[in-house]
């Protein structure tokens, strides 16, 4: 088992940032995936970004591309998610997660899921 646990959620101004972070703890394997996901209500739950094993590749949704950075410390199996320029359609439950194979911008291809934290944008 593998225990997510994610941070730094809040309430922003449109065009401010927030930093969330995602600690990894239990049976974590540095050879994952680390990708972050969110979900607004009323809709399902889309793809956000993704970092691989060795942080050598990134990916990033098309709206997310020049705002958003995902990093990650093996070390500390952690995965933070840098997001600025912030726009009211950003808000959602962000939610962290790790893949052991398949399409990292599949939800499917991820086992294990933190709680999520809130991140509000106001216009």
């Amino acid at each position: 088992q593998v225990q997510l646990v994610e941070s730094g959620g809040g309430l922003v101004q449109a065009g401010g940032s927030l930093r969330l972070s995602c600690a990894a703890s239990g049976r974590t394997r540095s050879s994952y995936t680390m990708g972050w996901f969110r979900q607004a209500p009323g809709k399902e739950r889309e793809f956000v970004a993704a970092i691989s094993w060795n942080s050598g590749n990134t990916y990033y949704r098309d709206s997310a591309k020049g705002r958003f950075t995902i990093s990650r410390d093996n070390a500390k199996n952690t995965v933070d998610l840098q997001m600025n320029s912030l726009k009211p359609e950003d808000t959602a439950v962000y939610y962290c997660a790790t893949s052991s194979a398949g399409p990292v911008n599949s939800r499917y291809s991820y086992a294990y899921w933190g709680q999520g934290t809130q991140v509000t944008v106001s216009s």
